[in-house]
């Protein structure tokens, strides 16, 4: 949901799960911190729809009982789920130089809990992280069984000693955007820029068709 600040004149995003449905409710701008009068009534069916996808059998989540996040228009959001600190070091490194914000959630059931929440721009998930596989993981599964136009809108890496970096038939065969091998995190950002920039003139056709029909 996108919202103006009366006060200051901020564009901010609001992520629709974060919002109670079919209310009025009030929010404080991070700017200038004036308060914004939000009503929910007109999204209710995508807060339906985004619910949804949650109400598979074998999905577990937490709720996120974080405050409500307001991000700048613009803002682009990274899930980092990996459970070694110093991966996560570099790999937040990386993300902060390409202008996104990293959530590090520990584990897969808080990780689930912020994805029912938020819209993430791209999800770095790493082999065993929380003890589980990539093939087992209800990440993948998740991300598997969202609709395409969500899905779309999600680059998705995945990291494994099993992969070579930006083999893109193994990527493929994963459903994924991206792999990455773990001794090449050293060059993420320059990786990322690549693999995000063939990503995007790849889409470039379909996104720019869709967006004239007004389906985008």
């Amino acid at each position: 949901m996108d919202v103006t600040c009366k006060s200051c004149g901020a564009r901010l995003t609001i992520p629709d799960r974060k919002v109670p449905p079919n209310q009025a409710v009030s929010l404080t701008c991070p700017r200038c911190k004036g308060k914004i009068r939000v009503n929910t009534r007109e999204h209710d069916g995508n807060l339906i729809s985004r619910k949804e996808e949650f109400d598979k059998p074998g999905l577990e989540y937490e709720e996120d009982t974080s405050p409500l996040d307001l991000f700048e228009e613009g803002a682009r959001l990274a899930l980092v789920l990996d459970g070694n600190e110093g991966d996560i070091m570099e790999i937040s490194s990386a993300l902060e130089e390409l202008s996104y914000k990293p959530v590090l959630p520990s584990s897969i059931s808080e990780a689930m809990g912020k994805l029912r929440l938020h819209h993430f721009d791209l999800i770095l998930l790493s082999d065993g992280f929380d003890g589980q596989d990539l093939e087992r993981s209800p990440i993948t599964h998740y991300l598997n069984h969202l609709s395409i136009s969500i899905r779309r809108k999600v680059f998705l890496v995945l990291l494994s000693n099993e992969f070579k970096t930006m083999d893109n038939m193994m990527a493929f065969s994963k459903s994924a955007n991206l792999v990455v091998h773990p001794d090449d995190l050293s060059n993420l950002p320059l990786i990322l820029k690549k693999a995000i920039s063939d990503n995007e003139k790849f889409y470039k056709v379909l996104m720019d068709t869709l967006k004239e029909l007004g389906k985008e």
